[in-house]
């Protein structure tokens, strides 16, 4: 969330551990020892690096908490409350201050101390539960859902708390799960399994949504593409495509309920056609050309190609003091009245130290006392 903040405008601090920084600096994507998930995660923001377990750091975090909007954490509940950084006594020193915390499980209910990361929310969703096929070990997502939602919705969060300052003149606390923001993102199992009074409950189908026929990934002789043709008109091009007229007016297939009934004996038609063509290029068009919504199954090396991609600016290009030039995925956002253009590169350890400490009041002598002692650390 406080990469896309600092994108929409806000002059965002990131703050880190002396010697070993934040965990995302040891990620395994590395070049030349710099993690390209700092990177990503972190450009735009300046960089300051505290010890709290000395007097003057805690005091320097006070004094930027003074007069900050918006403090984000992700400590386990508790934590920093035993530092003198809790809400309350924040919230106290400044009544206007967002402060946004992200957990495993929040701040209350039983799970609340217990630690986790992204994948522990998305086992415990539910959502693991219903992908992949039956009777195997569900797969893994491999990519970070429940972390990027949380931050996502942390974002909007924030953004609502001070739009409601404006009236309020007053700050709040936000208490964001990984866990919550998992099962929020149920759109049906969970809706499902509700309305049935607990009779509906999803099963792992593989490529393949049974109640949503046809909504699946097929194989052409030279890759795997996507078609969804779960609505009744697309379905009768997609028929007229693979079996002319007759199959179009095949009683079986047509309305949804029926396509569903004899999930099978369609899916079994559109693999067939698919294995039948002369690649997978051959079948996406044939597709497009009937109107029926299609895609391929990129592969990474694909999408950093591909000139949608390149269109939308969703790779851009940084210069790094280290690495010179890097490229990295974009924000999705796009405003008619504003550039968010390309941001600095994310913060070496301590960067920024010296420049936050003086603009906090600290005098050099003073920021030297800090260094000193080791309140203040730098790489």
């Amino acid at each position: 969330m406080s990469r896309t903040l600092a994108a929409f405008g806000a002059d965002v601090i990131k703050v880190e551990r002396p010697t070993v920084g934040d965990a995302g600096r040891a990620s395994p994507t590395q070049k030349d020892g710099v993690s390209g998930y700092f990177l990503q995660q972190n450009m735009g923001k300046r960089g300051l690096c505290l010890d709290l377990r000395k007097p003057g750091a805690v005091e320097l975090m006070k004094r930027l908490t003074r007069t900050a909007d918006v403090f984000v954490e992700n400590y386990r509940p508790g934590a920093l409350n035993r530092l003198g950084l809790g809400y309350e006594t924040l919230s106290a020193e400044n009544p206007g201050l967002i402060y946004a915390s992200v957990s495993a499980f929040g701040h209350t209910g039983p799970l609340s101390e217990r630690p986790g990361f992204g994948l522990i929310a998305e086992a415990m969703s539910g959502a693991m539960s219903i992908i992949g096929t039956k009777g195997e070990a569900p797969p893994l997502f491999r990519m970070p859902l429940a972390d990027m939602y949380t931050g996502i919705h942390g974002t909007a969060a924030i953004i609502a708390a001070l739009y409601g300052r404006k009236a309020t003149g007053r700050g709040q606390h936000i208490d964001l799960a990984l866990y919550d923001c998992m099962v929020s993102m149920h759109d049906y199992a969970l809706q499902g399994y509700l309305m049935s009074d607990g009779r509906d409950l999803p099963e792992q189908t593989g490529d393949n949504l049974p109640d949503s026929t046809v909504y699946g990934c097929f194989a052409a002789p030279d890759g795997y593409l996507v078609i969804a043709a779960q609505v009744d008109d697309t379905w009768v091009r997609l028929a007229r495509l693979m079996g002319g007229d007759e199959l179009a007016a095949d009683l079986r297939f047509l309305g949804a309920a029926n396509r569903n009934t004899h999930n099978a004996e369609a899916i079994a038609l559109v693999r067939d056609w698919c294995a039948r063509q002369e690649s997978r290029a051959a079948c996406l068009q044939a597709l497009d050309e009937a109107g029926v919504p299609a895609a391929p199954v990129q592969t990474i090396d694909e999408v950093a190609n591909d000139p949608q991609i390149a269109a939308r600016e969703m790779i851009i290009e940084q210069e790094h003091p280290k690495l010179g030039k890097v490229r990295l995925p974009n924000l999705p956002f796009r405003f008619s009245d504003y550039d968010m253009g390309v941001p600095s590169a994310a913060p070496e350890l301590g960067q920024h130290n010296d420049s936050i400490a003086a603009e906090l009041g600290f005098s050099t002598d003073e920021i030297a006392e800090m260094v000193q002692s080791g309140a203040l650390y730098s790489a």
